[in-house]
């Protein structure tokens, strides 16, 4: 059947060629900052936990990284559907992750009174 999908578990070590290769074959291809987002929000947690002093109950820690790694594959599909193109279907999870870290920004931008351009 061959490879159907590429996840990075590094920090974005696939050079702008082998991104191209990997889209011109429409592999689902989620970059590092969409395939380990999971493990910083986990992190961002725990920090956040020991800071507040604070104790959660296990099934909040099992659920609050499901819900991020949702929340951050919700937001890929968002923005980085394709469409149909020849036929098939094509998600694009570089565009997707790139936009939406891009508003993410723009928002925390804006929500701390930033003007846009």
């Amino acid at each position: 059947m061959g490879v159907q999908e590429v996840a990075e578990g590094a920090n974005m070590p696939t050079d702008l060629e082998g991104v191209d290769i990997f889209k011109a074959a429409k592999l689902l291809y989620p970059p590092g900052k969409a395939s380990n987002a999971g493990g910083v929000a986990v992190s961002g947690q725990e920090m956040s936990q020991n800071s507040e002093r604070r104790s959660w109950q296990e099934n909040e820690l099992q659920q609050m990284p499901k819900d991020i790694v949702a929340g951050i594959h919700q937001s890929c599909i968002q923005y980085g559907d394709q469409g149909a193109n020849d036929g098939e279907r094509y998600l694009d999870y570089v565009k997707g992750a790139n936009i939406a870290g891009f508003r993410n920004v723009a928002d925390a931008m804006l929500a701390f009174g930033t003007a846009p351009l």
